[in-house]
């Protein structure tokens, strides 16, 4: 019985994680419909989290995707937005709804190691280097899927993708 509470008592961080997690992508898919908070970077006809289709199926775990299959996989339900520049790149501008985690950071590997492995995670960076790393490290720790954007935000506003800040 001891073990099972300490096995629980060591889960607790990464319970309240996930749990931080949920409240911070409700807070953020709400505040993405009411148009509140963040100001548009650039906003054209291009990929976006809420225009184009939605993919019927979840791209393979480790694939590297084109803007537009990108904005459509982010359409999945479940699906979690990782930015995992730094975040003064993130400040700079990003996908709506994204969550920043630096991938450079030392304490990257235990902030993914605490996420939900079941849940779906669409991951970009700057030009793609760093996503395929951070994509990587979370398949190590066991995190069952996950998909990053080729050629990263770059890509992504050359395709007329939508950025915010804030």
């Amino acid at each position: 019985m001891n073990h099972r509470r300490s096995s629980l008592a060591s889960r607790a961080p990464s319970l309240a994680l996930a749990a931080a997690l949920a409240v911070a992508l409700a807070a953020g898919g709400l505040a993405g419909c009411s148009g509140g908070g963040s100001e548009p970077v650039s906003a054209t006809a291009g990929p976006t989290a809420t225009a184009g289709p939605t993919a019927t199926a979840a791209p393979a775990s480790g694939a590297e995707l084109d803007a537009a299959t990108f904005a459509a996989a982010l359409k999945r339900p479940g699906t979690v937005v990782l930015d995992v520049r730094t975040p003064e790149e993130f400040a700079g501008g990003h996908l709506p709804g994204a969550l920043n985690l630096d991938v450079s950071d030392a304490g990257f590997t235990a902030q993914v190691a605490g996420l939900d492995p079941t849940v779906p995670y669409a991951v970009y960076c700057r030009s793609g280097n760093r996503s395929a790393t951070a994509v990587a490290e979370m398949g190590s720790v066991g995190v069952a899927s996950t998909y990053h954007l080729g050629g990263g935000i770059t890509a992504w506003q050359d395709a007329g993708g939508e950025v915010v800040t804030g």
